[in-house]
Parts: C-alpha cells; structure tokens; sequence
C-alpha cells in the first residue's frame, strides 16, 4: 500500500484498503478529511496498479447521494455526515461574527476527492440490505434456502429479485480480517435494542429510496452496505461513502431482464471485472499479480459509466 500524502493542515491517523483518514493538524476537534484513494482491493488485498481517478468518481457520487438522501429525491432528509460548508466561529471578541469555509480547507493535492465530515461515534455494524439474491447470499441459499439466516421462498434462482429487501448486518473486523455476517439479534447485542431497531429501518428506507431512484435510470440496486455514527446530539449519521460502486452491487435493468446466463443478467458496474481476472490468475497464495492494462481500463469504464447513468453527467 502505497503511503498517505502529507497534507498541509491535516495530520494522517489512519488507513483502509481505499480511504485514508485525516484529523486537524491544529487539534482542532468535531471534523475530520476523508480520502478516497485510487486503490482497489480484491479478496482482502490491495491491489496493483490502482484504476485511476476511483477516488474521484466514488467522492462523487457519494456527494451526489448524499445530497438526493439530504431531500432532493423527494423523501425526508437523512442526516449525513458531510460538515456544512460554512460554519460560524468565534472573532476575537468572542461573538460569532465569522464564517470559516470549510470545504476550502480540502488540499489542492486531494481535490474532487476528499470530504470534510464530522467526527461520529462509529458504529461497529456494516448495514448490509439486499434486494436480490446473488454473492454469498445465492450461494447461502443453494445448501439452505436461507440468506444470513433469514428463510426465504423455495425456487429461486440466482439474480432473482427477493420478494422484499432484507437487512443482513455484518460486525465491521478490523484491518485485514473478514468481516462476519451477524444475526439481528447478535446487532442487538452490540449496539441494543433500539439502535440495531434504528439501524435496520433506516437501511431499508434509504435502499428503497435508492432503488427507486436507480430504476428511473434504467439500474437495479441489487444489493449495497452502509455505515452509521452518532453525532454530538445522538442523532444517528449516514457516515463514510454510500451507494458507489464499492459498497454497492448494480445491474443494467434491460440486461437483466433479458439475459439468459447469470454473466447476462448480472454484469455489475463496479471490480467484479478485477475478482473474476484475479480469481482465474491467482491461487490467492502469496502476493497477488499485478492488474493488466485491459482489466484496469475496462474496471474504470464501468466506474465511470455508472456515474454518468446515475447523475446524467
């Protein structure tokens, strides 16, 4: 993995296998930077060479998200944690007579790709909901018609639409490990009742949401994951990145509908192109082979594709 950027203002505290993590230099508290790199990971390693301009197009579409989930698709505003763009500070005389903007103070360096957000109390739950069946999940299904516990309909076949959307949770691992596929009931041993009730109902309304919206430009959500802080007043976040290609499994609906093989039905706008190469090129022994050209270009066309479908630019 390649080091993070010194970024002036910002002190570096941290990184995943795509986003890096960076807190005030001055001590400063209450907001952070987040960077989405152009890494990409497959079968938990960072791979080689990265797809270029990833960070840009998953930053985004994020910012896109959160603006339509914010109340521009028509439904409630879902808080997210996306720092407002001014804030009111203290003058010298301690009245609050100045405005700090602070998406100036994103680095030149890491433009187009970074967001100032809040700082959240985390929570460790991934909010996994899942519209159709497919992934594990299809595979779950096939020894014992269930997905994540959850019993579902005999007779269906893989890419089918489930007759609702089901939240599956996954306790978040640390750096480096899988993540595990919990039940309800072990979410409501991590977080209680009333959060993990919280969790659950506000993943199902923003995947709806989000679904509806992704039909009306011809995409299936067939599947996505989201993350969830509390804020200072303990009203619970949208957190991280939402929707992109990363945490999100999309389908071209006419595709869908019309093919006759699951590589028809399914081909997704995200790295399956990178699992599916890697997964034919490497016994997942020692370090992974380095992405051809080909497979990086055509990972960045579907990228991008799936920005300009959703967002018409």
């Amino acid at each position: 993995m390649t080091s993070p950027l010194d970024l002036a203002g910002w002190r570096h505290v941290y990184s995943g296998k795509v986003r890096d993590l960076y807190v005030p230099a001055d001590g400063a508290e209450g907001r952070m930077l987040v960077v989405a790199s152009d890494r990409v990971s497959a079968f938990d390693h960072v791979l080689s060479p990265g797809i270029p301009g990833k960070g840009t197009l998953l930053t985004t579409l994020s910012l896109w998200w959160f603006d339509r989930l914010a109340g521009a698709d028509g439904g409630r505003g879902i808080p997210s944690h996306l720092a407002p763009a001014k804030v009111l500070t203290n003058g010298a005389d301690g009245v609050a007579n100045t405005r700090d903007d602070l998406q100036s103070l994103i680095p030149d360096a890491v433009a187009g790709r970074a967001m100032v957000v809040r700082s959240l109390d985390m929570q460790p739950i991934e909010c996994v909901v899942r519209g159709y069946l497919t992934g594990s999940g299809w595979a779950e299904y096939r020894e014992s018609a269930t997905v994540c516990g959850i019993p579902l309909p005999e007779g269906l076949s893989n890419g089918d639409r489930l007759p609702e959307p089901i939240f599956t949770p996954a306790y978040k691992a640390p750096l480096g490990e899988h993540d595990e596929n919990i039940s309800f009931e072990q979410t409501v041993e991590l977080v209680g009742a009333a959060r993990a009730e919280e969790l659950r109902a506000l993943s199902l309304e923003i995947y709806g949401r989000a679904a509806r919206t992704a039909e009306t430009r011809g995409l299936i959500l067939a599947d996505t994951k989201f993350e969830f802080g509390v804020d200072e007043n303990g009203v619970m976040t949208l957190a991280d990145e939402v929707l992109t290609s990363d945490s999100s499994r999309y389908w071209d609906a006419a595709a869908w509908q019309a093919g006759t093989t699951p590589d028809e039905r399914m081909a997704s706008f995200d790295k399956q192109i990178v699992r599916d190469w890697l997964a034919a090129n490497w016994d997942r022994r020692g370090t992974p082979p380095e992405l051809p050209v080909e497979i990086v270009e055509r990972t960045a066309a579907r990228y991008r594709e799936l920005l300009e479908r959703l967002t018409g630019d």
